[in-house]
């Protein structure tokens, strides 16, 4: 199987975990606040990360100009990402959600283009502006009846989104200069780092840190944040720094509306939503605008020189 290949399958397997995401998000959620469940998914996340480093025999030793490369994109994914979604998604269903975060390929095009200079050809522009005509159409259709207090949602959904197509940005050339793991590794500790901080301080505050822990006596709880954790968190930061370190960003990022298609179908098998017709017809604009999208970018392939040898990777140890 050849690179650009594995990139797609990596970039095929992030959309399904993360159309899935928000589903056990909204579990989670019923559950325990916003910041305990950031942070309980982040220990989740790390203690998987600390079994796989032990069991590979290496060490991650990041010097202090390396931190300051990985730090924007740190701050990016996950921590401006999780919690403007996680805080999103009070606000808003978790289908509604998912068609919002399919803007990302419109902001990842935008900024890829101004500090990428990976401009896309008239076909990939063409399916790319299709897929998000579909999203769009969605939108419109669905009936929100509580318009006022889902403004609140869709905007830090929309935030969360634009941190996404930043992140897209940043770590195609992040991810040139390390390791796989050693980004993975790093995200994953200064999220742990971070949410748990902000959880334990705020349980603190209103003096409750005796019920950090209390979500784990539900059995619901305790899978969806082994979902959230081990798969959402670790492995889709894995997946997408390898994706985006073959592909484009802009080609990578329209796999987010792939994702809002499972999040629909989640929603609404698992979690009851409303599904009318308009549904159908968006789901299809999008799937033609995903295939479209890539069909067309690998086509065009001159159009991003700026990243000519992927493989290109400085092992930090």
């Amino acid at each position: 199987m050849t690179e650009n290949k594995k990139a797609y399958f990596a970039a095929i397997l992030y959309a399904i975990i993360i159309g899935f995401s928000f589903f056990f998000t909204k579990i989670s959620l019923m559950e325990a606040s916003p910041l305990d469940t950031l942070a309980h998914r982040f220990t989740m996340a790390l203690l998987i990360a600390i079994i796989i480093k032990l069991l590979r025999r290496t060490s991650v030793k990041m010097s202090a100009k390396d931190s300051v490369k990985i730090l924007p994109l740190v701050f990016l994914y996950p921590i401006l990402f999780f919690t403007f979604q996680v805080f999103g998604l009070i606000y808003t269903s978790s289908s509604e959600a998912g068609i919002i975060q399919a803007t990302i390929p419109i902001f990842t095009l935008l900024s890829a283009s101004l500090f990428l200079k990976e401009y896309a050809g008239r076909g990939q522009k063409f399916f790319l502006c299709l897929s998000v005509l579909g999203v769009i159409f969605i939108f419109v259709m669905n009936d929100l009846q509580h318009a006022a207090h889902s403004l609140k949602g869709t905007i830090l959904i929309l935030l969360s989104s634009i941190a996404a197509a930043l992140y897209n940005v940043v770590a195609r050339k992040v991810t040139k200069q390390y390791s796989l793991f050693t980004l993975t590794y790093v995200m994953t500790f200064f999220g742990f780092v971070t949410f748990n901080s902000m959880a334990v301080i705020n349980h603190i505050i209103n003096q409750s840190i005796s019920s950090f822990l209390l979500p784990f006596t539900s059995s619901a709880f305790l899978i969806s944040i082994v979902y959230l954790g081990v798969l959402s968190s670790l492995l889709t930061a894995f997946l997408s720094n390898y994706s985006l370190s073959i592909l484009p960003a802009s080609k990578m990022s329209v796999f987010s509306n792939l994702a809002t298609l499972i999040t629909i179908m989640a929603g609404v098998i698992f979690l009851h939503e409303s599904f009318h017709y308009y549904h159908v017809i968006g789901a299809m604009i999008i799937l033609a605008g995903v295939i479209g999208t890539n069909y067309f970018g690998i086509q065009s392939k001159h159009n991003s020189k700026t990243f000519a040898d992927p493989l290109l990777k400085r092992e930090v140890k």
